[in-house]
């Protein structure tokens, strides 16, 4: 059958068939049996219009509740300044691949030049590159630089508080370039400092990842971790949300030699999950272990700012299971996307959207405990989340908050629920959640 949208002409067919040695389409199946091939009908559905479409998907768009979110473990339902989708789609910034070439490409150079400026900025680090896939890839990156960094040294002890779902990415990264990950407990929902340090005395370590704030919520001391590590030749990563270190103590403050995490509490709408953005930043020591991409700024042959490739780390591509890492592209929309945020936002503006979270928060926690049915899970500070025990039923009282419009945390032990609030969660939501307890 002939169809119009096919590109292939007659005898572009011919010249293929008589190629691979054959004389019909035909004869391309000839070695598969006749049993096994499909003879009838395709079940699929007539083609629709687009109104027909719209229509269909509008019907299956009504589906989904649309909840009041208090959940959180990495992605938050926080503020999107509605100008951002306008100006993420302006032509200076469309380019399809990796701008190698600067001429063509001084849009797409220009703001990711600004996204790691920023990110450098926000974690204190020295260094950023033009951004990750997400949190917890960005996180294993790290621990192949700690690796790669500390050349003999192999293993790399990972903080229990962690995120689980990063440290099951990091075990996949471990396993498959032959890494060893040992675990430091947590104690009262904290890293166990004095297990730490009886870790990483032992040697051999490259390096040690904790979280900040940590998947509890829970608001940790790190003083005297990087300089322990220092001083057994082992590196600090700390990963943190982004949006937090805008009144927190920065990764650099702690001494840190690397900060990861996630970007997604940059106005990154929820959107059932992704996309997401993984940031990296290092001190300028580990430039050259640095994965990706660096975008620089210079002049060009009429001395004209112009934004260039400065750092491109060409043994990804070349070297291949040599390579200290395969991260040979990003989530370059997404780095537009948190670049147009905090530009908007300022300094004063993400200040302002972490201290609504933590006093939001704050009062909800107070909220619940009032109610005589909550204790909270540990004894330590917190940011925007944070972890209470309830005396009853946990899956029938989020299923009575899902019935009620609300998203009313997550479940992370039998007893216990861990609460999120941004910015934008009023104090009408909270105290309408607390009233259905």
């Amino acid at each position: 059958m002939q169809y119009k949208f096919f590109p292939h002409t007659e005898e572009d067919l011919k010249e293929m068939l008589a190629k691979a040695g054959v004389s019909s389409l035909d004869g391309l199946y000839a070695e598969v049996p006749e049993s096994i091939r499909f003879k009838g009908e395709y079940d699929l559905p007539e083609a629709k219009s687009e109104l027909e479409i719209r229509q269909f998907f509008g019907k299956l768009g009504k589906k989904n509740k649309q909840l009041v979110c208090f959940a959180g473990a990495g992605t938050y339902d926080h503020y999107t300044p509605s100008v951002i989708p306008s100006i993420v789609e302006r032509s200076e910034f469309l380019t399809s691949y990796t701008p190698y070439q600067a001429e063509i490409s001084q849009g797409t150079l220009h703001y990711i030049f600004e996204y790691q400026s920023m990110m450098a900025e926000m974690t204190g680090m020295d260094i950023s590159n033009a951004s990750m896939y997400d949190g917890s890839t960005a996180t294993a990156e790290a621990a192949l630089m700690c690796v790669a960094a500390g050349k003999k040294a192999n293993k790399v002890l990972v903080a229990e508080t962690l995120d689980p779902k990063t440290i099951e990415v990091i075990n996949t990264y471990a396993h498959f370039h032959g890494i060893d990950i040992e675990m430091v407990k947590a104690t009262d929902g904290v890293t166990d400092r004095d297990d730490f340090m009886t870790k990483i005395a032992q040697g051999g370590v490259a390096g040690m990842i904790v979280q900040q704030p940590n998947y509890y919520g829970n608001v940790e001391d790190y003083e005297g971790f990087a300089d322990a590590a220092h001083a057994n030749k082992a590196l600090l990563v700390m990963n943190s949300i982004i949006s937090d270190l805008a009144v927190l103590k920065t990764p650099g403050e702690w001494g840190a030699d690397i900060a990861v995490g996630d970007g997604q509490s940059l106005g990154i709408p929820m959107t059932f999950g992704g996309p997401s953005l993984g940031y990296m930043c290092c001190t300028e020591k580990l430039l050259r272990k640095l994965p990706g991409r660096i975008v620089g700024m210079t002049k060009d042959n009429r001395g004209q700012r112009a934004f260039v490739l400065t750092l491109q780390a060409r043994e990804q591509h070349i070297r291949r299971q040599k390579a200290t890492s395969n991260i040979c592209s990003n989530e370059s929309l997404m780095a537009l996307f948190v670049t147009i945020y905090m530009s908007l936002m300022g300094k004063e503006g993400v200040k302002e959207a972490a201290r609504l979270s933590y006093a939001g928060a704050h009062y909800m926690a107070d909220k619940l405990l009032a109610t005589g049915k909550f204790t909270m899970a540990f004894d330590k500070p917190f940011f925007n989340e944070f972890c209470v025990r309830y005396n009853g039923n946990v899956d029938a009282l989020q299923k009575k908050f899902i019935d009620n419009g609300f998203f009313g945390g997550i479940k992370v032990a039998e007893d216990t629920i861990m609460f999120a609030v941004t910015e934008k969660r009023t104090k009408e939501e909270i105290d309408t959640l607390v009233s259905l307890i």
